[in-house]
């Protein structure tokens, strides 16, 4: 029997609501306290999810809140002390225009989240770039968020296919970038040319494709050219990608834009090539392995590619 205590609140001053731009132009509303010790460590930010959320709890900057950690991890405010509220605070407007680049932010139909909509959006392409270097994608160690926005800022990369020609010679005049540093992220760049076709297209930032149907694809069509060529139809016939997922695909390989950056990955040497047929023995075919704590041996990505090599799924 295991028992949770009700997570521990506290009391705050809610100094402002702020919104933050996301890789696929998602803005999230945002919570900016008067830090507060809660659960174990002090807390300034809190995610309000959307504009839904911010008018279901009617809280509003200057408003005393009250705060606590969900899943005691992360920080939430759980809603407004009315009795506290100063006389005449106006509601919280959801922003019209893009803090970081000043373009539309447009709630979709059936959407409860805003975006924007300005694809060379600076928060978007920085966003774009950190999630390509991720570890669930390409994994490119020393291409986290600050040297990402370094980068950009500098002019370095404006989009992901700027990896594997980034000038790192520019680096060598930056504090932190001696030879060890920037030998050590060539490497990665180099390395991250070998990654799997499943790795790459969740580097790509494909809405709604996440590696379950990233792996499915890739097994399915063995190439990202003919992943690029197939119809709608084609990709959502294949086991695990639904109709939503088929459609945005499609249009990400539609779109010029994106065929450009995919030209520069096919100069880099990239691997755009899918899995052979597995020499594992599909053991696990049609079940579904859940990897939760620790396992001697593995970590958690090679638990789970332990599994998918062998025909199981790993949610």
């Amino acid at each position: 029997i295991a028992y949770k205590f009700p997570p521990e609140e506290r009391t705050t001053t809610l100094l402002d609501i702020e919104v933050s731009i996301g890789r696929t132009g998602k803005a999230t509303p945002f919570a900016r306290l008067e830090p507060v010790f809660v659960g174990g460590s002090t807390v300034g930010l809190a995610t309000l999810h959307n504009q839904i959320q911010v008018a279901a709890k009617d809280v509003r900057p200057g408003d005393t809140v009250i705060v606590r950690k969900a899943g005691d991890v992360i920080p939430e405010v759980v809603g407004p002390v009315l009795s506290e509220r100063p006389e005449g605070l106006a509601e919280w407007q959801f922003p019209t225009d893009c803090p970081r680049c000043g373009g539309p932010l447009v709630r979709l139909e059936g959407e409860g989240h805003h975006f924007c909509t300005n694809l060379d959006c600076p928060a978007q392409r920085t966003g774009r770039i950190e999630h390509f270097g991720s570890r669930g994608a390409m994994d490119i160690e020393g291409l986290g968020e600050q040297r990402v926005h370094l980068f950009v800022e500098m002019g370095l990369l404006s989009d992901v296919g700027d990896i594997y020609t980034l000038d790192v010679e520019r680096l060598r005049s930056l504090e932190g970038f001696g030879d060890t540093s920037i030998q050590n992220l060539q490497a990665a760049i180099d390395a991250s040319r070998d990654r799997p076709l499943a790795n790459l297209l969740v580097g790509l930032n494909i809405r709604h494709l996440g590696p379950a149907g990233a792996r499915a694809l890739s097994a399915a069509f063995g190439h990202l050219d003919a992943i690029e060529a197939a119809s709608v139809e084609q990709i959502a016939a294949v086991e695990g990608v639904g109709p939503t997922i088929a459609q945005s695909v499609h249009e990400f390989f539609a779109s010029e834009r994106n065929r450009s950056v995919l030209d520069k990955l096919r100069a880099a040497g990239v691997n755009l090539e899918g899995p052979a047929a597995p020499s594992t023995p599909q053991v696990l075919a049609g079940m579904s392995v859940v990897v939760t704590g620790t396992l001697e041996g593995y970590s958690r990505e090679e638990a789970e590619e332990a599994i998918t090599s062998r025909g199981g799924k790993s949610p």
